[in-house]
C-alpha cells in the first residue's frame, strides 16, 4: 500500500504543468490504486469494480487523457454511489478536468459536491480546487470580472472557514493578487471618465479604490487623481486634505512629488515697474 501511495506522489510531482497543494492532496485520495494500470478497452457501461474503475481512471491520468480520466473517476459514483470511495471520485474527476482545462466542467462538480458534502473531511481542498477553477478563467482588466469576483468569494471562504488548512496560505496570496486586479480595474474606468470629462464619476472610481482596495498597489495613485479630480472641480480644499494624506502614508512615491506640484501654486510673477 505505501508503495502504491509513493508512485503517485512521485507521477504528480513529475507533473511539470499545473502543481498545486492539490496534486499532492491527490495521493491521498488515492490508496486503492494499483500498480500495472491496464489500458483494455471496457465497456463504459459494464459494470465494474471501485479498484478496476481506479486502475483505468490513473492510467488516463498518467498519459495526460485527462477527458477520459475524469469520466472514468465519474463512472464510480454512478455505478457504486453508496460506496465510501464515490465522493472521492467526484474530487478526482473535478482534478481531472482542472488539470485537462475544462474549468467549467470542474467547477460544476465542485460546486454540487460543496451543497452534497458541506462537512467531508477534505472540503477545505474542495474550496481550493474550485477557487483555482475561478482563478484560471480571470480576464483582462478591460473585460468582465465575473470570474475574478468568484475565486475572491470563494478564496475568501475558504481563508475565513479554514484558516489553517494546508490551503490557506497560498489563498492569501492569490486574494492579494484579485485584489489588486480588481482595483486595477476601477483604475482603468476612472481614467476613462476623466478623459471623458466626467470628474464626478470619476472621482467615485478612485475614491472606491482607497476605500475598499487599501492594502493594494493602486492607492497611491488613486489618491493622485482624487488631488486631480479635486482640482478639475475647483475644490481646493479638499485636494490639499488627499495632498496631506498621499505626502503622509506614500512620502516616497512618485505619485506624491506629483501632487505637490499640482498643489503649489507657480510663484507670482514680479510687478513691471513703469
Amino acid at each position: 500500500m505505501m508503495h502504491h501511495f509513493q508512485a503517485v506522489i512521485e507521477f504528480l510531482i513529475s507533473q511539470k504543468k499545473r502543481l498545486t497543494y492539490g496534486s499532492l492532496l491527490i495521493g491521498c485520495l488515492c490508496p486503492l490504486l494499483l500498480t500495472n494500470c491496464s489500458d483494455t478497452k471496457k465497456d463504459d457501461y459494464q459494470e465494474r469494480s471501485v479498484e478496476e474503475l481506479y486502475q483505468e481512471a490513473y492510467g488516463f491520468l498518467h498519459k495526460e487523457n485527462y477527458t477520459k480520466a475524469a469520466t472514468t473517476f465519474e463512472e464510480i459514483e454512478r455505478q457504486h454511489p453508496y460506496s465510501s470511495w464515490a465522493p472521492k471520485s467526484e474530487i478526482l474527476a473535478a482534478y481531472s478536468y482542472y488539470l485537462g482545462q475544462k474549468y467549467d466542467e470542474a467547477a460544476n462538480l465542485l460546486e454540487t459536491f460543496i451543497q452534497i458534502h458541506p462537512s467531508y473531511k477534505d472540503i477545505a481542498y474542495v474550496y481550493y480546487l474550485l477557487g483555482l477553477c475561478y482563478y484560471e478563467q480571470m480576464s483582462g482588466i478591460e473585460r468582465d470580472q465575473q470570474m475574478t469576483e468568484l475565486a475572491l468569494q470563494t478564496f475568501d471562504e475558504l481563508v475565513k472557514r479554514f484558516p489553517d488548512s494546508t490551503y490557506a496560505k497560498d489563498a492569501k496570496l492569490k486574494l492579494g493578487l484579485i485584489l489588486d486586479h480588481l482595483a486595477g480595474r476601477e483604475m482603468e474606468i476612472g481614467r476613462f471618465y476623466v478623459s471623458s470629462h466626467e470628474p464626478i464619476a470619476a472621482l467615485n472610481r478612485f475614491k472606491h479604490v482607497v476605500e475598499k482596495f487599501q492594502t493594494t498597489t493602486h492607492v497611491p495613485e488613486a489618491l493622485y487623481r482624487m488631488i486631480e479630480t479635486y482640482l478639475i472641480l475647483g475644490i481646493k480644499e479638499e485636494a490639499r486634505r488627499v495632498g496631506a494624506v498621499l505626502g503622509h502614508n506614500y512620502p516616497q512615491s512618485i505619485w506624491y512629488k506629483d501632487s505637490y506640484d499640482l498643489l503649489t501654486p507657480p510663484p507670482s510673477l514680479p510687478k513691471s515697474s513703469e
